[in-house]
């Protein structure tokens, strides 16, 4: 069963081992045990409903729980506390694109709210309700999860939006295809959600972003549907596709995506390195991406997260083995940064692109080669390691995480300013934060940068909330004046909205409204998100 307040199965957890605990404490000092609420607690304090009987929607409070925040930390304070300020009013369960025109019209007479909701994964607030003086329903499309058509000639696959993440690669694999899109939170995580919010997946480097897999589908908006045709290309001016890309609901719900496909790997290998210091890293990844060497994925952690992760990782005796083999061969394990690499494709690609890489990293940056231990240990627990913060709230630390995209020129100034503004954050509370970060997507021009924090929950969940909003600001005001993008793959939702400004200028965001009010001239779709 899912866990309606944390992430992931109830069945699933993961231990913070004592290297870890004891980083932390060192660091941040020692946390408070947090106990929660029930969700039967919660539902009794759910407000009666606005809506008429006669709605297409679920009125039952438990529903309305379940559906009325994300994954992110504000979600997190107020699921564990019980202080949920607003609820959906009912939430609908659309079958089909009847069932969706049904709910556009009744959002068109009644004037109810719609917010598009496909596996809650938002880490923004994208599908929170807001106090409104309007009814809400929220539209789960858990129930919209087939694979309608695969047209192999073309490598063209088209899915319901609401289909997870697995469900989606598994009907591919049937007929041997993938489309490789694995963002962290890919198993509960929908092809919609991915469209809506621009989402890159892990190994984006070989596969491409969700930008690039998109090729069009069906959008019912409030002023009818729109048909995104899969052209190979056009030159019949602005892509519509591209404005629903991003668009997080704002003008109308994703009923059907049409994505481009590709042959299932005949192998797939991920090695790891260990570089001596982070300026040589920067170095060897921007020279294996420009240099178009064939990969599937990079992920560089810095030396903080290096360290953080091997104390997370449970494997003391390995982690001591790795420092002393890093000390013989000249590395200093303090400084040292972790380099996972992947390569995907037929064998003779993997082992052209895996000699090529080896090669490089080793022979020019004085890399060592780890062989495909971390890797296969980074594969196993790809999906895992978000179950790390249920074991961390429960111990009294919050996790969150930021993550922009900047040019390589100030990858390192960004990335040292984001986690020092982390870290300075709470000197007025004399509360310390732990932050890391890691380089996760990469481009010729650039990388993404994706920074985690922890800190420690405080004595009341106002607190709590007012510290994470402190620690946000700061690092969101770094990335800004450094010109990085407010958000790399976790979208805009309403966290990152007041910083949209600065990125766009007053024209472009007026341009993102007026596109908002044609497709929804009554303002029914999940408002004041995005814009």
């Amino acid at each position: 069963m899912k866990r309606w307040n944390g992430w992931g199965e109830e069945s699933i957890s993961m231990p913070l081992p004592s290297r870890a605990k004891a980083l932390l404490r060192e660091t941040i000092g020692p946390g408070r045990k947090q106990s929660s609420c029930d969700i039967q607690s919660v539902a009794a304090r759910v407000p009666q409903t606005g809506l008429p009987a006669s709605a297409p929607a679920d009125t039952d409070p438990t529903v309305r729980v379940l559906h009325a925040r994300g994954q992110s930390t504000p979600d997190w304070i107020a699921l564990r506390s019980g202080n949920i300020s607003t609820f959906p009013d009912g939430v609908a369960f659309p079958e089909n694109s009847r069932d969706l025109q049904r709910l556009l019209d009744f959002a068109n007479d009644s004037g109810a709210v719609l917010i598009p909701y496909g596996g809650g994964t938002s880490v923004l607030g994208h599908i929170n309700p807001l106090a409104l003086d309007r009814p809400i329903i929220t539209v789960s499309l858990s129930r919209m999860n087939a694979l309608l058509h695969v047209d192999e000639t073309s490598r063209l696959a088209t899915f319901q939006a609401g289909i997870l993440g697995p469900d989606l690669e598994a009907g591919l694999k049937s007929k041997g295809l993938t489309l490789g899109h694995f963002p962290q939170s890919f198993q509960y995580s929908t092809l919609g959600g991915w469209v809506a919010t621009r989402s890159s997946g892990q190994q984006s480097l070989g596969y491409g972003r969700i930008d690039d897999l998109f090729q069009g589908g069906l959008l019912h908006t409030p002023r009818g549907r729109l048909h995104l045709p899969a052209h190979p290309a056009s030159a019949a001016g602005p892509a519509i596709q591209d404005m629903v890309l991003g668009s997080e609901g704002r003008m109308g719900i994703l009923s059907e995506v049409t994505v481009q496909v590709r042959p299932l790997p005949e192998m797939e290998r991920f090695h790891g390195l260990v570089l001596p210091n982070w300026e040589t890293a920067v170095s060897a990844v921007r020279g294996l991406v420009q240099e178009e060497i064939p990969l599937s994925m990079l992920r560089l952690s810095n030396a903080e997260e290096t360290q953080s992760q091997l104390a997370l990782s449970g494997q003391d005796r390995m982690s001591d083995y790795l420092f002393k083999y890093m000390r013989l061969r000249g590395i200093d394990p303090r400084a040292a940064c972790m380099l996972l690499v992947g390569f995907t494709g037929t064998a003779s690609r993997v082992r052209h692109g895996k000699r090529q890489a080896i090669s490089l990293l080793k022979n020019r940056h004085g890399a060592l080669h780890l062989h495909r231990f971390p890797g296969n240990s980074w594969a196993r627990n790809r999906f895992r390691a978000p179950y790390l913060r249920n074991t961390l709230w429960e111990e009294g630390y919050a996790v969150d995480t930021l993550e922009t995209a900047v040019t390589w020129d100030i990858v390192t100034q960004t990335m040292r300013g984001m986690e020092q503004a982390l870290r300075r954050g709470l000197e007025e509370e004399e509360e310390g934060v732990h932050a890391f970060s890691h380089l996760s997507h990469f481009y010729p021009t650039g990388a993404s940068i994706y920074t985690t924090y922890i800190f420690r929950v405080a004595s009341s969940p106002e607190e709590t909330h007012r510290r994470w909003r402190k620690l946000k600001h700061a690092a969101s005001r770094v990335i800004v004046e450094n010109q990085g993008t407010i958000s790399h793959h976790h979208g805009v939702g309403t966290d990152h909205r007041d910083y949209l400004r600065a990125e766009k200028g007053e024209l472009g965001v007026s341009a993102i409204k007026a596109l908002c009010e044609h497709f929804d001239p009554r303002g029914i779709m999940n408002p004041g998100k995005l814009v």
